[in-house]
């Protein structure tokens, strides 16, 4: 399943609640965020069984472009968890839609 920039920022500027799992670096997640937590994609299958989230509550997976995010949205569905979404597009269109011109 997938989640578009435009459905994310239409559900931030609602003011919803959002389960966020950033996979991309430290040094990415602190050069940008949208919130969240940061478990670099490479450190997800070693964690994944310890997260304190409950495995059907939504979880939106993002990355820089939706590729690593994608991988990380089909490990954590192999780990049980059973709504799970990646950000089309990654963090890049949400970025593209939301600079304010």
């Amino acid at each position: 399943m997938n989640i578009s920039a435009n459905e994310l920022s239409s559900r931030f500027e609602q003011s919803e609640i959002i389960n966020i799992i950033d996979v991309r670096s430290g040094l990415e997640f602190h050069t940008y965020n949208i919130g969240g937590i940061n478990i670099p994609i490479g450190n997800l299958p070693d964690i994944i069984d310890g997260l304190e989230l409950n495995k059907n509550s939504e979880l939106i997976v993002v990355c820089q472009h939706g590729i690593r995010s994608e991988t990380a949205r089909r490990i954590l569905i192999s780990h049980g968890f059973t709504n799970v979404k990646n950000l089309t597009g990654g963090l890049l269109a949400y970025q593209k839609l939301n600079i304010k011109y």
